[in-house]
């Protein structure tokens, strides 16, 4: 591991090792809800509902891969910083191997079952005969030749953060994003694309995001833990284990939110096109304390797993208390300007006025418990950062999915279509009250060390 590195997680100041690693993390973070947004600007800059709805009922088929990014990520980026607390600097390098050969794999299984059962997999996330064309040609370049990149540019991220490389991980996050935000309107318009347009674009910035960390991880020196090489691979030593129950909330979760957004878009999509538009725009500008939050417990991630491992209770409390703080007042800010802009913010995507309405009052609605969220989403780290594998599950299941769908369908069914909006902060002030329930007695433990 480089000295450098070594000296951020073990005797920097806390608070400047937590901006250090945070900083550019939540910068990519959001770099990654622009480049999202991007595609829907530009897609909404053709006025058409119908294609702007298609790019939102394909998220859910996206998302999957993001999943499969996060089991290997996530899991592997907390095995290997523990691993370099305890100074087990072989272990921690195949890990790194298997999580790399293995994503790969699995994303690539992914794109080549999703292109073989596509149009029923489509239909049954929302498409309809007025959107699925659109959906096909977005979900042809983004999931079935898209699943691999995508997979492993994030997936490269989490590995690189493990060894302390923040800002390298952010900057090929960032490389991919805004390389697709110039080619957005270069394929749509110029090239007269349409959505298949911001499909492709989207494609090609993913695999310069992964060219760019291939460089990277083989250029480090040799004491590094990062390795692409085969002959590391191992899936014993409890490597296997670890990285997949420990990633698996994570990859849970985006399964469950996956679950979650097919639920709502055909729930919606009874109401009209525009409803599942506007919706879609709401939901991808609630992101961004989503992003914020993840960016959040993602950089911090290392530094607790680190000081968890070598048994550095005092450090690892201090850090956790200044996470807290940074991640709720961000989302409180976040969450006063969604709801005061709302109406400003939509129309930046698209000018058709009943989208906008639709847009304008669900986002009002969705912004509400933005610190409810940051505060899960932290809590749910922590738990992964220590290695725990029961906590981090129990809150992937009733953060998306197992609470808020039931709760569209009730309030559905008794406020119309503003229920679906509702039962997102409905269901975000009940997780964040479980996560906390769960939380206290592993932090009492904790300072009782």
């Amino acid at each position: 591991m480089h000295a450098i590195n070594q000296e951020l997680f073990q005797k920097e100041n806390v608070q400047k090792a937590i901006l250090t690693l945070v900083l550019p993390t939540i910068i990519s973070q959001l770099m990654m809800v622009v480049y999202n947004m991007s595609d829907s600007f530009w897609i909404g800059q053709l006025n058409d509902p119908a294609q702007i709805a298609a790019a939102t009922i394909c998220v859910p088929a996206f998302l999957f891969t993001l999943g499969i990014s996060n089991i290997f990520g996530i899991g592997g980026a907390s095995l290997m910083a523990r691993c370099l607390g305890e100074k087990q600097y072989e272990k921690a390098r195949s890990t790194c191997s298997f999580c790399v050969w293995s994503g790969l794999l699995v994303g690539l299984l992914y794109g080549l079952v999703f292109s073989m059962f596509s149009k029923s997999i489509l239909y049954m996330i929302g498409a309809t005969e007025e959107t699925y064309l659109f959906c096909k040609q977005y979900a042809f370049w983004t999931v079935t030749l898209g699943s691999a990149p995508a997979t492993m540019g994030a997936l490269f991220g989490h590995l690189v953060r493990a060894e302390g490389y923040a800002k390298q991980a952010s900057f090929g996050m960032i490389l991919g994003i805004v390389l697709n935000m110039i080619l957005d309107p270069v394929f749509i318009f110029v090239l007269h694309m349409e959505i298949a347009g911001a499909a492709i674009a989207t494609t090609l910035s993913m695999i310069v995001a992964c060219i760019y960390f291939i460089w990277f991880i083989k250029t480090r020196p040799k004491e590094s833990i990062l390795t692409l090489q085969p002959k590391y691979y191992q899936a014993k030593d409890h490597i296997a284990t670890e990285v997949l129950l420990v990633g698996f909330p994570s990859t849970l979760m985006n399964w469950m939110a996956t679950a979650s957004n097919v639920v709502l878009n055909v729930l919606t999509a009874e109401y009209s096109t525009f409803a599942v538009a506007g919706m879609g725009i709401a939901k991808r500008l609630d992101t961004i304390v989503f992003a914020i939050s993840n960016g959040i417990g993602q950089g911090v991630l290392p530094l607790i797993s680190f000081n968890y491992a070598a048994k550095n209770f005092e450090r690892m409390c201090s850090a956790i208390k200044i996470t807290f703080v940074y991640s709720i007042v961000l989302a409180t800010i976040t969450t006063i300007y969604l709801y005061f802009g709302a109406d400003l913010t939509t129309r930046l995507f698209i000018e058709e006025p009943t989208t906008v309405a639709y847009g304008r009052e669900f986002l009002r609605v969705i912004c509400l418990t933005c610190p409810c969220v940051s505060l899960t989403l932290i809590i749910m780290t922590i738990f992964q950062a220590a290695g725990k594998k029961v906590q981090p599950v129990i809150l992937s299941l009733v953060r998306k999915g197992g609470l808020d769908i039931p709760l569209m369908f009730g309030l559905n069914a008794w406020m119309g279509v503003m229920g679906l909006a509702w039962a997102i902060p409905v269901e975000d002030m009940l997780a964040m009250l479980i996560a906390i329930g769960l939380f206290i007695p592993f932090w009492r433990k904790l300072i009782n060390n």
